[in-house]
């Protein structure tokens, strides 16, 4: 496999993913070079979201796709914003910013609104990611990461996107947003998802 098209818009998964699968050799092509609309993602379960993208990606492009789905789960509320991730505040007021960063800042201001009077802060981030060969693949790849960490108040740091700002890392003593690509890409949830999937790929190499 040398090329497949990546079921996503979002900057940061892109740019995440695409260093990720470089030294694979494989060419890794956003889904918006090929003209791919948004896919519906009405599923509760990260695994349903990702493979409806992944086959809907892989039936416009005509290529292999990878899609991932992933977010942030708290424990004080049970489990959210969990799928909803990317839209925890809704859309954006009518005249009010959009895009990428503008959606980040509300959302990240809801979690820690909702966080006001929770008795903990513990959280995890989840990633699952589907590979599939072609849209009616029957025997999807699948692999899945967890990255543990805790909710903050105040934000750090200016790298990674989403809540990475406000996930520290008692580890290591910093916030996702604090750790450089390469440190991120090593630890987080989804390079362990990505290592994952790379490991099978190369079990079940002579199917594909």
């Amino acid at each position: 496999m040398k090329k497949l098209v990546i079921a996503s818009n979002n900057p940061g998964k892109l740019r995440e993913i695409g260093q990720l699968l470089a030294p694979l050799g494989i060419e890794a092509v956003p889904q918006s070079e090929f003209g791919v609309p948004e896919a519906d993602e009405p599923h509760c379960t990260f695994i349903e979201n990702a493979l409806a993208k992944a086959r809907h990606a892989s039936h416009h492009a005509g290529l292999p796709a990878l899609a991932d789905d992933s977010g942030i789960c708290v424990a004080a509320l049970g489990g959210e914003p969990g799928v909803r991730s990317a839209r925890y505040a809704g859309e954006p007021p009518a005249g009010s910013p959009r895009g990428r960063d503008s959606q980040d800042a509300r959302n990240n201001r809801k979690l820690l609104a909702m966080l006001a009077n929770a008795s903990g802060r513990n959280a995890h981030y989840y990633c699952v990611i589907v590979l599939v060969r072609h849209a009616r693949d029957p025997e999807p790849l699948i692999a899945e990461g967890r990255w543990h960490g805790e909710v903050i108040d105040t934000p750090r740091g200016t790298n990674g996107f989403g809540y990475d700002p406000y996930f520290y890392l008692p580890e290591f003593g910093r916030t996702a947003a604090e750790l450089s690509p390469e440190e991120k890409n090593a630890i987080s949830h989804r390079g362990q998802a990505l290592a994952a999937l790379t490991a099978r790929l190369r079990a079940v190499h002579g199917a594909w």
